[in-house]
């Protein structure tokens, strides 16, 4: 055959596969015509069909809400390559189940201690550091503004003293330990690896993630102590120093729990903390670092709410969006750098203190959602913690749902078992467009910090936060138990953990007797030192490792380098 021939022959052949696909859809548009036709004539329930965020949901899904077959089946792929939308690693949970995480931490040092050893004797696989107020702020247990809050809301640490009680009998090289501090994490991260140093284990042993996120902070949170500039260049000293010394380790967890918990959408979920995300990547190559040195080592932290089939789609669509831009845009070369990795929490906005039972079914089911959509890690809230912080019996139960989950409910036993779904497919499309829609609205601002110090990120989470809460209150979103099917929310009785203020008082008491028995002239010179590196640009991780060495406290640390960055001051917004 000749070429011409040849290219005659393929020609005729593109023309028949595209009339063949042109009346396939014709057929599928009119069967889809005759099959609403139906649907019109028949009754609905009278409800509004929409997520949990607000969007509209069809009811029902067809291949002709994807768009063509072969766009389509690039962008779903296979799991473990790029662009990852079936998940990071090619074997996933039939290789290696999730990490099972229990955020903990309540009282004292010793007895969060006690309450990790009990964990980790019932089956969990990683420990997930829980700080109280105080620590979260950057303030010792026997600050005055620390008054009344010790322990309460998580486990007190102001010193290296009590990072060592922490994890007394814990070794930090075979447990993976994840910490919730975001202002002064910088500091917390120094007194963990000291407290590693202290076991005879070095940082490039280390395991964990400290979550690091400070422009969530600005935005949704609010545990910030500098401003962002300062703040932002303590971050990237952290992706410096751990690059080199501690490889294993992830310096940052961006998180989009608190985003979501603050009212957030799933989209603005998903667009802010990737946005973030790529603040964070621009940050570090601005200071000089190769991308593939640091973006390895960054993982992320979602939210997973009531809606199940939006959360599955959120995962997948943010783990597209990353490979995506890390590779187009941010010109990262390996692999390693496009995978994002991320831990989940169920929302423990979603939790009620009417009928708290009921919590442990809707955590459940946020549960499957997250293994469904593929995480790395989880955490499953225990059903009493909007009541006071959990007890043995409720963290006990929370650990053995995803038990259950993991071994009896078959979901771990093939990969992404919802690809191909018209509706999880389409939902993921349209989420990556979402994100991209806000993406453009945020550079609008200006950027990221712009955006903080506007005010703009704060308000659209405000916004979405009053909608929902307008739809809860005249009872256009059902909550089981608070606006529909609340006989018997009288009869709840339910023990609670409660924090005595013993705790505060043996706490400062440690602090004295600590203080005491350090080198006062070591401390003063390591702190000397830390405000000369604050003030020259120098890697501040180095210095603040060796104040943790010498036993100087969270808020003297604080404080030296305040003397040098100053604080952070919210902007007021109506």
């Amino acid at each position: 055959m000749s070429t011409t021939e040849d290219e005659v022959t393929r020609t005729a052949d593109l023309a028949d596969a595209l009339a063949e696909q042109k009346a396939e859809v014709e057929r599928l548009t009119a069967q889809l015509a005759d099959w609403e036709a139906k649907y019109a004539a028949t009754p609905t329930r009278d409800d509004h069909f929409t997520t949990i965020s607000g969007r509209e949901i069809r009811p029902l899904y067809t291949p002709l809400d994807r768009p063509q077959e072969g766009h389509a089946a690039s962008e779903v792929g296979m799991p473990g390559e790029y662009p990852f939308t079936r998940g990071p690693y090619s074997t996933m949970y039939r290789t290696r189940l999730w990490t099972m995480r229990q955020f903990a931490g309540f009282a004292s040092a010793k007895e969060t201690n006690e309450r990790y050893h009990y964990l980790l004797d019932h089956g969990q696989t990683g420990l997930s550091v829980a700080f109280d107020f105080p620590t979260l702020m950057g303030y010792d247990s026997d600050h005055p503004r620390s008054l009344g809050e010790v322990g309460v809301c998580g486990v007190a640490i102001s010193s290296l003293q009590d990072m060592e009680t922490l994890f007394d009998g814990i070794p930090l090289d075979q447990v993976s330990v994840s910490m919730t501090i975001n202002g002064p994490a910088i500091i917390l991260f120094c007194f963990y690896v000291a407290a590693a140093e202290k076991q005879g284990i070095s940082p490039d042993k280390l395991r964990g993630t400290v979550q690091n996120d400070i422009l969530k902070e600005y935005q949704a949170q609010h545990a910030w102590v500098f401003p962002p500039e300062p703040a932002l260049r303590a971050i990237v000293d952290m992706f410096e120093w751990c690059s080199e010394h501690a490889p294993r380790y992830n310096p940052i967890s961006i998180s989009g729990y608190h985003i979501r918990e603050a009212g957030a959408t799933a989209a603005q979920e998903l667009a802010f903390t990737l946005r973030n995300g790529f603040e964070y990547v621009e940050r570090g190559i601005a200071r000089g670092l190769d991308v593939d040195a640091f973006a390895p080592r960054l993982s992320f932290f979602f939210d997973i709410h009531n809606d199940f089939f939006e959360e599955i789609a959120k995962l997948r669509a943010a783990r597209r969006i990353w490979a995506k831009r890390m590779k187009e845009v941010y010109g990262a070369k390996n692999p390693e750098s496009w995978r994002l990795r991320t831990h989940c929490q169920t929302a423990g906005v979603t939790l009620t203190a009417q009928q708290p039972e009921n919590n442990i079914v809707r955590v459940a089911y946020q549960a499957m959602a997250a293994a469904l959509g593929g995480t790395q890690s989880l955490h499953t809230n225990s059903m009493d913690e909007t009541l006071a912080l959990p007890t043995e019996k409720s963290v006990r139960i929370a650990l053995r749902t995803q038990q259950i989950l993991a071994y009896e409910s078959g979901v771990p036993n093939t990969i992404d078992p919802l690809a191909g779904s018209y509706f999880v497919e389409s939902l993921t499309d349209q989420l990556e467009a979402d994100a991209e829609a806000i993406f453009e609205e945020i550079e609008a601002q200006g950027g990221v910090v712009p955006g903080i110090e506007a005010g703009w990120f704060q308000q659209q989470i405000a916004n979405s936060a009053m909608v929902q809460q307008t739809e809860l209150e005249s009872a256009q979103r059902i909550v089981v138990g608070v606006n529909e099917f609340t006989e018997g929310n009288a009869d709840v009785e339910i023990d609670t953990l409660r924090i005595g203020p013993e705790v505060e008082e043996a706490q400062v008491a440690r602090m004295a007797k600590m203080r005491r028995e350090r080198d006062d002239a070591e401390v003063e010179r390591t702190l000397a030192a830390l405000r000369e590196a604050a003030g020259d640009g120098s890697n501040l991780v180095p210095r603040i490792l060796d104040c943790a060495r010498c036993y100087c406290t969270l808020y003297e640390i604080r404080e030296a380098m305040e003397d040098v960055f100053g604080s952070y001051k919210e902007p007021v917004f109506f």
